[in-house]
């Protein structure tokens, strides 16, 4: 049995699931998502509490039924908490400017790259730092994939670091040519 999907799945106050007719939805303060169910499991809410059983033990089952927990519990931490990825831009003369729904990227190219942020997720920058990126939503995975969007338009490079990366994400460094020679000789 799947220990993921095995878990109840607890309803924070302010929250309100309804399951009608193959499809999740979940209310709270910041929003409402939806999910319509996969036909090998099921749903069911108990008090404040959501279970989901799977209907037999087939490898699909199986395989959907921790996924499908843990899609209703992020949706019931999104519409009640939201979630955030914060980005760090790094390098000489990298920039970010938000002009309305979009965001103006300096990267090192020819040409400034206009970066669009899809609706559901807000866009805002650190008071403190300019080249921190920050984007929030309600849906886990959208806010992710936003963020890997931007961050594949210049990804870090080993040598100097320089490009977009997560905050605190660790980015191994090699040695240039220079040191290299330097070591062997």
């Amino acid at each position: 049995m799947s220990r993921i999907g095995a878990k109840p799945v607890a309803i924070p106050s302010g929250v309100s699931v309804d399951v009608n007719s193959g499809v999740v939805r979940v209310k709270g303060p910041k929003g409402e998502l939806a999910y319509a169910l996969l036909p090998e499991v099921t749903v069911a809410i108990e008090g404040s509490i959501v279970k989901v059983t799977r209907k037999d033990d087939s490898d699909d089952a199986r395989a959907r039924h921790g996924l499908t927990r843990m899609l209703i519990r992020n949706m019931t931490i999104g519409v009640s908490s939201g979630y955030e990825k914060k980005l760090e831009i790094i390098g000489v003369g990298y920039k970010a400017q938000i002009k309305g729904k979009s965001l103006s990227l300096n990267l090192g190219h020819s040409h400034a790259v206009n970066f669009g942020v899809p609706n559901g997720i807000e866009i805002s920058q650190d008071e403190k730092n300019k080249n921190i990126i920050i984007f929030r939503g309600i849906d886990k995975q959208l806010v992710g994939q936003v963020a890997s969007d931007l961050r594949s338009l210049r990804p870090p490079e080993p040598y100097k670091g320089k490009g977009v990366r997560y905050l605190g994400e660790d980015v191994r460094r090699k040695p240039g040519k220079a040191a290299v020679t330097k070591a062997a000789a």
